[in-house]
């Protein structure tokens, strides 16, 4: 029987098959989904901010898209994932404050955690292959073990599987 487990906000975990992952309420926030389709070990990370550099009193590493891919990846891996077979799908990162691109503004967590998850996925040489990023709604996401497949359900939007 299979479970779905809760990744909540600044929070991370991994699953293997048959188990699924969900996290709620992706605003600025963005979910990183990192799969192996062959062992089908899932990780999903809710990052709240993209660098964990830049803030004193760190000590949660789900919550910096640098830190929390790194973990991510570290415990898949642990668990017998390959990582040459990882890919990353994201999604979030909206612009909740409505700014848009209005300069001179320090509100634009989403657009700076969208480019960070992409910047951190390069860096460690996982291909992000699918994303449903930006925009000015939240996301929900669930990522299946058994296929990969990242369900992306949005009030008054279709539900949309990247």
């Amino acid at each position: 029987m299979s479970e779905i487990i809760k990744v909540g906000m600044a929070d991370l975990k991994i699953c293997a098959y048959p188990d699924s992952l969900t996290t709620l309420g992706l605003g600025s926030c963005v979910g990183i989904a990192l799969y192996d389709k062959v062992t089908k070990i899932t990780g999903l990370a809710h990052i709240m901010l993209p660098d964990s550099k830049r803030i004193s009193r760190n000590e949660n590493i789900a919550k910096f898209a640098d830190t929390a891919i790194e973990e991510t990846l570290r415990l898949m891996l642990q668990k017998g994932a390959n990582k040459r077979r990882i890919v990353a799908k994201i999604a979030g990162g909206a612009d909740m404050f409505g700014l848009g691109n209005a300069s001179g503004s320090s509100f634009h967590v989403g657009a700076s955690n969208i480019a960070a998850a992409k910047e951190n996925l390069a860096k460690l040489g996982i291909p992000l292959i699918a994303q449903d990023v930006g925009l000015n709604y939240g996301r929900t996401v669930i990522i299946k073990s058994e296929d990969g497949a990242f369900v992306i359900k949005a009030v008054g939007k279709p539900v949309k599987e990247i």
